[in-house]
């Protein structure tokens, strides 16, 4: 099978904490790939460099056979949740999808709105975001990440906050992109959910990555 990523002995430090250390891993195209790991375990961090939100200190990493901060400083055809989405708080759902879809123009009013749906939000809901519940957040993340339909997704605790029905629905719906040919790299504290959606596991433990399957 294809790797989509490649992640090549990376290394990276802030001031004298080491935070991944030599990290080394091929990820395949078309799978739901798992990290787990504690809090401070590095594991956000590698996503953020796969992502080209921070730089490796050595090695490198390669996202559709590009390198990372060579050609391009953001991998293309790539949708991302890392931490808390940040919206703007006095706005709508859609309306803060429509300026997100705005800067590079894939995404048109109808894929939104679509997008919004199937999520399970209502994209005519006028609240604004900032009187929106955790689980809600969630949701519109997950839609901002999905809206413009990347081949390659990076999701850090996707399900977090979300009742139960919630934790159905978008497991569903991950398992949907799998079917899609879409890669997903799913960072969660739930066993469960890496036990029913991951094809493989990896665990972060203080920097370092090993493969459990």
């Amino acid at each position: 099978m294809e790797a989509i990523i490649e992640v090549c002995d990376v290394c990276k430090s802030f001031g004298d904490e080491q935070v991944l250390k030599h990290v080394s891993h091929d990820f395949e195209k078309g799978k739901i790939h798992g990290i787990v790991g504690n809090n401070g375990s590095g594991k956000t961090v590698l996503m953020k460099c796969i992502c080209g939100f921070l730089r490796p200190d050595s090695g490198r990493i390669l996202v559709n056979h590009e390198e990372v901060g060579k050609k391009r400083d953001f991998p293309d055809d790539l949708g991302i949740i890392i931490e808390t989405p940040g919206f703007l708080p006095h706005l709508s759902g859609f309306q803060n999808l429509k300026i997100l879809a705005s800067l590079r123009k894939i995404a048109n009013d109808h894929t939104i709105r679509d997008t919004i749906q199937l999520v399970g939000l209502d994209p005519d809901m006028k609240k604004p975001v900032g009187k929106y519940s955790l689980g809600m957040r969630q949701r519109l993340g997950l839609a901002q990440a999905l809206m413009e339909d990347p081949g390659l997704l990076i999701l850090d605790e996707p399900l977090n906050g979300l009742d139960k029905n919630g934790v159905l629905h978008i497991r569903s719906l991950i398992k949907d992109l799998r079917a899609q040919g879409k890669t997903v790299i799913l960072a969660s504290h739930n066993q469960m959910d890496i036990d029913e959606l991951c094809d493989t596991v990896c665990e972060m433990d203080g920097g370092v990555l090993t493969v459990v399957r």
